[in-house]
């Protein structure tokens, strides 16, 4: 491959605190993997470190940022703001002690060496500036890969200014300090004060931007709160779930429409709401919903708020989990997390153990006992989507009355408004109408009865 096109090469650095277990610290390095290369970068290595906080300056201590450093070609120290003049001996003892150094430490050659450095945790402002002072590259935290991913995934425009909202708001603290924080005018005698520095302007404009940005926001929120609002009394099932967990694929299936399917990290950003197929009496509308991920910045969780309310007003929500996956189990509580963040772990649920064609039985039947009112399912499976269906139309059924209705002939409108709302039995016709025995629930027969004058 050309190196001109060669996607940038990435070290990943994994700080494990007390708590965190040497199989978690090696499940989450391999989620930030996962991350990067949805970013299409490439993985050449990893280290980790134990320590008791990341509230340190460096993050790392000062042997292992040497040992980064290594894999960069950094001076593996933060550059020193004030350098004392040294006398001719001491320099000419510091160039020795240099070329002992490299004598004994073996640099990668140049082609190999990491261009990024990304730390699975979040870095500040400051203890990224030390590092890229260290290790001459550039460093991301978990928080930035995750925004980068969602800036580039952002389709509608309601996405792209959440995403653009989280990415600014991510960015304003971050900004370093250009041509040394010049002021944009002198100071001194005879002059007009301090101005702003380059970093404090930008800043500002970053301010006015995200307060421009909101405002777009909400004439766009008002859009989607109206569209809501019009499927009020509609049967509703959000799909929620960690990201990759097989929701686009599952929204495809029960659908029929051509919602995107990716074997990616947030590939969905947008909500996506379609009718069950074939349609079903009354209709049940299937919602697909952004993906959750540990450690999702607080600031994307804001931002996707609006978008998070589609669950908030589904009837149901079905938690799938890639059941494949040996840590679906954090990841659901992952998901149940976010979801209590904003008040809709008090729905009606039902969990979804999604990818069982890649377990073999021995581990199916561990799952039902374990998890005894869970579904199993494959999305390749037609009989398995034929399941899902049945316990979606039972679920709806449940709630609903079977009663009688009888409509006179000269009543227009009523007969459409019924089979629309309302799961039609039987009808019959005589001199005083159509009498229709449905399955409805009790506020569409009150506004049905109400609407027509019907007995």
């Amino acid at each position: 491959m050309d190196i001109a096109t060669s996607p940038p090469k990435v070290l990943l650095i994994g700080i494990q605190l007390a708590k965190i277990t040497d199989i978690e610290m090696q499940d989450s390095l391999r989620e930030l993997k996962r991350l990067v290369d949805t970013l299409g970068y490439s993985v050449i290595g990893s280290l980790t470190q134990k320590r008791s906080s990341t509230s340190e300056a460096l993050v790392v201590g000062e042997g292992k940022l040497r040992e980064i450093a290594q894999w960069t070609g950094g001076p593996g120290e933060v550059a020193k703001v004030v350098v004392r003049k040294k006398s001719k001996a001491a320099e000419r003892f510091d160039e020795i002690d240099e070329e002992e150094l490299e004598e004994e430490t073996a640099v990668p050659p140049v082609e190999a060496r990491a261009e990024i450095v990304i730390f699975d945790c979040e870095l500040s402002p400051s203890q990224l500036r030390n590092l890229e002072s260290a290790l001459a590259v550039t460093v991301l935290d978990r928080t930035g890969v995750i925004i980068e991913i969602f800036s580039r995934h952002a389709r509608t425009r309601a996405a792209r200014l959440q995403v653009e909202i989280a990415r600014l708001t991510y960015l304003a603290p971050r900004i370093r300090e250009t041509g040394g924080g010049e002021d944009r005018q002198g100071g001194g005698i005879g002059g007009k004060g301090a101005g702003e520095s380059s970093s404090e302007l930008d800043r500002r404009h970053i301010r006015d931007r995200i307060k421009e940005l909101k405002v777009e926001l909400e004439n766009v929120q008002a859009e989607s709160a109206l569209r809501r609002n019009r499927r009020v009394g509609e049967n509703s099932v959000a799909l929620v779930g960690y990201t990759n967990a097989g929701k686009s694929s599952l929204m495809r299936a029960m659908t029929g429409s051509e919602v995107l399917v990716a074997d990616k990290l947030f590939a969905t950003l947008d909500t996506t709401v379609r009718p069950l197929h074939p349609l079903t009496v009354p209709r049940i509308l299937l919602s697909d919903t952004v993906g959750f991920i540990k450690q999702l910045p607080h600031d994307l969780v804001a931002s996707f708020r609006s978008t998070l309310e589609e669950a908030l007003n589904a009837n149901l929500l079905l938690f799938l989990v890639d059941a494949a996956d040996s840590t679906f189990r954090e990841q659901l509580a992952v998901t149940r997390q976010v979801l209590g963040e904003i008040g809709a772990l008090e729905l009606p649920c039902r969990l979804i153990l999604n990818k069982c064609d890649r377990l073999s039985e021995a581990q199916k039947a561990a799952l039902r006992l374990e998890f005894p009112e869970a579904i199993l399912l494959s999305t390749r499976d037609k009989k398995d989507l034929a399941g899902l269906r049945e316990v979606l139309l039972r679920f709806f059924e449940d709630g609903m009355d079977e009663e009688r209705l009888v409509v006179p002939y000269h009543v227009q409108g009523a007969i459409g408004e019924i089979r629309r709302l309302m799961r039609v039995l039987d009808e019959s016709y005589d001199e005083s109408g159509v009498t229709l025995r449905v399955r409805a629930r009790k506020e569409d027969l009150a506004r049905v009865r109400e609407r027509f004058q019907l007995d």
